[in-house]
């Protein structure tokens, strides 16, 4: 997280200046782009720009200001340099921190938006006073933001990675093999299941890579790099169309830098490719 953001629970009542917001058509997140760098327009408040608000939150101050989030319905005007971008594009744009608390925003505007009921009792929530979550004034049952883990793994064999292209790619798009955790696994688990389980081989030396939030809509992924052990490529046709080893040179479309599949992928070739 951005180290001028400091994340609390209650807006300050005394604060003179303008409040920072992160205000969202569904995953595209607004931004004013006139200037050099994108960057989030300072408002007193979304109504302000004739926009319907349909859940918000606060988040906690940044650079000093109070910062909310909120969730819109489809705008009809904005002023002319400001526009509703799609979070994976703001990549490159926007400096990473500033990208993850938009991250941050919108799983937490989504967590809000599915959770207004008791899971027990079926009464409505309240925000809870002390923590990031909702309590039930009835039974007492406390609502956490939902987290969900996924492994998220590079194979590799010599000069070689292992890719493949799911039905939700478009045509030549491949990745590398990810999957979410399931009970009683520890990511190690995970990782010789769903490769196992996807392409029919083994693998060994699994090692951590690094990790990153990925909120379509909660997923926390966690990135592993692992080597080929034994197996031939053997796919179901279902969740995998195709899979094969690519040569760190001769790699065919993959996901660019704003996913850890990109960083994966990139560290991969940088690895193999000869010196300068």
């Amino acid at each position: 997280m951005t180290s001028d953001f400091i994340p609390a629970l209650i807006p300050p009542t005394d604060f003179s200046g303008l409040p920072r917001w992160l205000v969202f058509y569904r995953y595209r997140l607004l931004v004013d782009s006139g200037e050099e760098a994108v960057s989030f327009p300072a408002f007193s408040a979304p109504e302000e720009l004739g926009l319907q608000v349909l859940e918000k939150i606060y988040l906690g101050t940044l650079s000093g200001s109070p910062c909310f989030a909120a969730a819109v319905a489809e705008p009809e005007t904005l002023p002319p340099t400001w526009t509703f971008m799609d979070l994976r594009w703001l990549h490159g744009r926007i400096a990473q921190e500033r990208l993850y608390l938009a991250f941050r925003a919108i799983h937490l505007l989504d967590w809000s938006r599915k959770t207004k009921f008791c899971r027990q009792c079926g009464n409505k929530l309240e925000d809870h006073k002390t923590e990031r979550a909702k309590i039930c004034p009835a039974c007492g049952h406390q609502s956490f933001p939902r987290i969900s883990p996924a492994v998220i793994v590079l194979v590799e064999k010599g000069d070689q990675c292992l890719l493949a292209r799911s039905p939700r790619f478009q045509e030549g798009f491949y990745s590398v093999l990810a999957g979410f955790v399931e009970p009683g696994e520890t990511l190690e688990d995970t990782v010789r299941r769903e490769i196992r389980e996807e392409t029919g081989i083994e693998v060994r030396n699994i090692r951590y890579f690094g990790s990153q939030p990925w909120p379509f809509p909660d997923s926390l992924m966690i990135g592993f790099t692992c080597l080929y052990d034994s197996g031939e490529i053997k796919i179901d046709g279902t969740e995998i169309l195709e899979a094969g080893w690519f040569r760190f040179d001769g790699l065919p479309k993959v996901p660019g830098k704003i996913s850890i599949a990109g960083e994966l992928i990139d560290w991969f070739v940088r690895k193999h490719q000869p010196p300068k």
